[in-house]
């Protein structure tokens, strides 16, 4: 199990990454010792996620995703964030 992430930086761009851990990867990223492109990019925050088989899997996926203009990564984002408001109201969380 893996996952492919984007993370929204503070200045307004995105970071897209993979990760077998993905909330350890996201505190690398927030200590400074994640990628070289988040440091100084602070405050950064999740705003896609998605699960994939496995590490192969998501590279293939980071590669696809990094290939998107900043438009078709938004739309990706808010269908995501669309998904995840609506699977909140439907479970009662």
């Amino acid at each position: 199990m893996a996952f492919v992430y984007i993370l929204a930086c503070g200045d307004g761009t995105f970071y897209t990454g993979a990760a077998a851990d993905w909330k350890a990867r996201l505190e690398e990223h927030r200590s400074g010792k994640g990628a070289k492109y988040t440091r100084g990019r602070q405050p950064l925050s999740v705003v896609f996620l998605r699960e994939t088989a496995g590490w192969p899997e998501a590279l293939k996926e980071e590669a696809r995703l990094k290939k998107l203009t900043k438009k078709q990564k938004e739309k990706l984002i808010a269908e995501f964030q669309a998904e995840t408001a609506a699977l909140t109201e439907t479970v009662g969380v």
